[in-house]
């Protein structure tokens, strides 16, 4: 059973600069994930673009150098993966955390393999930051685990001349159902509110909305899905009940933290925000030695924090420990 100082759960660009960090500091650090390197963005849809800049993505002080203005999700996985073998990081990828044991200065994590074992390991601090990316929003209506309904959107080219159904109305939905449309797809956007989501990626709200006000992307707005059959969507609004043909649904109904891991080790969780109990300035939460780091800390806004700030939350973390 290995001995580290601190043992980083989630391999994502906030768990790397954490133990970035730490090895910086003099620190023994281990990164623990369930998934690859960097999982939510690799499962992001393949032709994405990052809505900023490369430099507000670096961590460790190390450049990310991108073709154009904006880098793109393969730029990313690159730039993360160089990171890590730069620090030289310990890395335990394809291991589920299933608990944590002990208490501040003597914990024990305790994974399974990819395999079915167990291991364990021992550290003094824990952080956690695990993102959000892998528990999409469900709508708990019937048909929503047919084989042809997906809460993750990753290429457009099998649904030429197909009739594609997108759920939702912020911005991957809007992303997909323009790329859809593009590679020739007949594509019915349904969204319960009466207009898009305002985080829209600024350079896509125009193209969706001229692209809906020449009919190019059909959209139904104040629409509530019903159910999803092998080859149509019920949809509900003020006009009454609706069935859209649909060789594939893509519901893009956003995504939502673990909350049932971060209380699993005791954290409290605020009840309505399910935002956790933490100190702003070294981000320790209300259970010692265990500290928060990226998405998981904004709760159920998991708007308010991305990569551009979750990077800064190692160096908060390993700032508090030093002193």
């Amino acid at each position: 059973m290995g001995t580290y100082d601190i043992i980083c759960i989630g391999a994502g660009p906030t768990g790397l600069a954490c133990a970035i960090e730490a090895k910086r500091a003099g620190m023994t650090p281990l990164v623990i994930d369930k998934g690859c390197l960097c999982n939510s963005i690799y499962h992001y849809p393949v032709n994405m673009v990052f809505f900023t800049t490369p430099e507000l993505l670096e961590i460790g002080d190390l450049p990310l150098v991108s073709a154009a203005e904006k880098p793109v999700r393969v730029e990313a996985l690159k730039y993360y993966r160089k990171a890590a073998e730069y620090y030289g990081l310990e890395v335990r990828l394809f291991e589920r955390v299933l608990r944590v044991d002990g208490h501040d200065g003597h914990f024990t994590v305790v994974t399974q393999t990819a395999k079915g074992g167990e291991e364990r390991y021992s550290s003094k601090k824990i952080s956690v930051a695990t993102g959000y990316y892998d528990l999409p929003n469900v709508m708990d209506i019937p048909g929503e685990n047919l084989p042809h309904v997906s809460h993750y959107y990753t290429e457009p080219y099998e649904f030429w001349n197909e009739d594609v159904v997108v759920i939702g109305g912020k911005n991957s939905a809007a992303e997909a159902a323009l790329d859809l449309y593009r590679n020739g797809a007949r594509v019915t956007l349904v969204h319960r509110k009466a207009e898009l989501g305002s985080t829209i990626k600024y350079w896509v709200r125009p193209d969706i909305e001229n692209r809906i006000k020449a009919s190019q992307v059909k959209a139904l707005f104040e629409t509530r899905v019903k159910q999803i059959t092998g080859d149509e969507v019920l949809v509900e609004n003020g006009n009454g009940e609706t069935r859209l043909p649909a060789k594939q649904v893509f519901a893009l109904t956003g995504y939502h933290p673990d909350f049932t891991f971060i209380e699993s080790l005791g954290v409290h969780l605020d009840p309505e925000t399910r935002k956790p109990a933490l100190d702003p300035n070294t981000l320790e939460s209300n259970v010692p030695g265990i500290h928060l780091a990226g998405v998981v800390i904004g709760g159920r806004h998991t708007s308010e924090i991305f990569i551009e700030n979750g990077r800064f939350h190692g160096k908060q973390i390993i700032e508090s420990l030093k002193a």
